[in-house]
């Protein structure tokens, strides 16, 4: 199994943090990650989780576009900013299909440093506005495939 870290691309700013929708850079930023995962071959999910935020749901309607494929986008909760690492864990360790979770930070690395060291502080991962990191299981846990942020694409 695979697991993908997503975090959300850049958005506007407003007063209600759960409505914020992306600007015009977070969109360039969604078609770019998506155009060069696919270009790369690179993204196999079978679904996409994302945040309940406005600004994870549209970057993952963005990829699921841009990727040209046929994934299940599906609001979960345990992916917001504030949440523990561990908030989601329960949800993978039933899944056996590959997903994708958009979500944010500090949430995101915290939730990386966890899967890969066991303990979800001090993070050993910092994800910027639209970077991905791929997980993979391996005996034991979990290890890194590879990561990529916006401005190496």
């Amino acid at each position: 199994m695979h697991l993908y870290l997503i975090r959300h691309a850049h958005a506007l700013d407003g007063d209600d943090d759960d409505s914020r929708p992306l600007s015009r850079k977070g969109r360039k930023q969604a078609r770019t990650l998506a155009r060069f995962l696919r270009e790369a071959g690179a993204f196999e999910a079978e679904e996409i989780w994302h945040s309940p935020l406005r600004r994870a749901s549209e970057t993952s309607a963005l990829l699921a576009k841009h990727l040209q494929t046929k994934v299940r986008l599906t609001a979960v909760a345990g992916l917001r900013p504030e949440d523990p690492g561990d908030s989601i864990l329960g949800k993978l360790r039933k899944t056996r299909r590959t997903v994708a979770l958009v979500g944010h930070e500090p949430h995101l690395s915290a939730l990386a440093t966890l899967l890969v060291t066991g303990e979800a502080a001090p993070p050993r991962f910092m994800f910027k506005k639209c970077a991905a990191l791929r997980l993979d299981r391996v005996a034991g846990g979990w290890a890194v495939r590879w990561q990529v942020s916006p401005e190496l694409i």
